[in-house]
């Protein structure tokens, strides 16, 4: 076990206390999908302390041409992918501190897991969700490193608060169209180059080798072999809501009621619950038995196909429900089983 890091440690700009800082430091993982089940195997392969690792679905089988952690058991039970995940790097570190959280990442959880945290690692596919990443940072001082890939190519940036530019300032706007793995498709090696690059961006940070992180944007297209780097120092705005003159964090005020998402890679909506409102896995159980759905039910969800959907229903309130790419639509479904 002394051994384990030698070859890292054998790195001159890591070294040995650098390792020591890799092996104290507190990392979360916002997403284990593609980027987030690389990252966090890297991570916990490196060394890191102690990780946290949130997301809110399940494997499925079209996971597995991208996603490392995942076998076809886990696509076949419908294995929440955190769970899957906690074996398999339990398997490759016994001792890693692990905290897992099936669950849709709010204001509220993601304030409790950055005040704990040396780092956070972006393995989202929106934009809303790093906003919500981005004003945590800038609020707690705590940096984030940006990553996102598409069909063959992929962005890596690391932000550091009071350090230039911070996302909301590259993206006043939302897109009103942006290409996703569910409209574009994604290959493998787009996954691991962004991920290594995040890595590696990482670990200069948890190393104490600030000097040595990228200053500008990367993008790379691994199929026509194109890369180049932008410089955003200039589009630092003064009057952001989260790092210009007088702060809002609108991100982290936001009710996440009635919000929803487009699950990357497939054609399903996540519908959130009422806050005020609880219904367990009982209720969901119940509901669609009264319709007659045919059902599947396991430690962490309901599964039902009613209504011409095929639904899954989480402890939290959350429901996937596949088939569908209209929020109002959801809802309605949503309606339907539970009033």
């Amino acid at each position: 076990m002394e051994d384990r890091y030698s070859r890292q440690t054998l790195f001159k700009p890591i070294g040995a206390s650098g390792q020591t800082s890799i092996q104290e430091a507190v990392i979360t993982i916002i997403g284990c999908g593609a980027l987030g089940s690389a990252i966090a195997e890297s991570m916990a392969r490196a060394g890191v302390g102690e990780i946290h690792l949130v997301d809110r679905d399940y494997v499925e089988f079209s996971n597995l041409q991208r996603q490392q952690l995942f076998t076809e058991v886990d696509a076949a039970a419908m294995t929440p992918k955190v769970v899957a995940a906690e074996k398999r790097l339990k398997a490759i570190r016994t001792h890693l501190k692990l905290h897992t959280y099936l669950e849709n990442l709010g204001a509220d959880l993601m304030e409790k897991l950055i005040k704990k945290s040396t780092l956070v690692m972006d393995a989202t596919d929106n934009f809303e969700t790093r906003l919500l990443i981005n004003d945590a940072s800038v609020k707690y001082g705590v940096p984030w490193i940006y990553g996102a890939c598409v069909g063959s190519s992929g962005a890596v940036f690391p932000f550091v608060p009071g350090k230039g530019s911070c996302f909301r300032c590259l993206v006043p706007v939302l897109p009103a169209v942006n290409e996703t793995c569910d409209t574009v498709g994604i290959i493998s090696p787009a996954v691991q180059i962004t991920a290594a690059l995040q890595c590696a961006e990482a670990m200069k940070w948890l190393s104490g080798n600030e000097q040595a992180m990228r200053k500008k944007v990367h993008y790379f297209n691994v199929w026509d072999n194109s890369q180049y780097d932008i410089g955003i120092a200039r589009i630092k705005n003064a009057q952001c809501e989260t790092c210009g003159e007088n702060p809002a964090f609108p991100s982290l005020m936001r009710s996440s009621e009635g919000l929803y998402a487009v699950l990357c890679g497939r054609e399903a909506v996540q519908i959130l619950p009422d806050p005020t409102r609880t219904i367990t896995l009982d209720d969901a159980e119940f509901a669609a038995n009264r319709m007659g759905a045919e059902v599947k039910r396991t430690p962490y969800f309901v599964q039902l196909r009613a209504l011409g959907y095929r639904m899954v229903f989480f402890g939290d309130g959350r429901m996937i429900i596949h088939g569908i790419r209209n929020a109002a639509d959801g809802r309605k479904i949503y309606h339907q089983l539970f009033g």
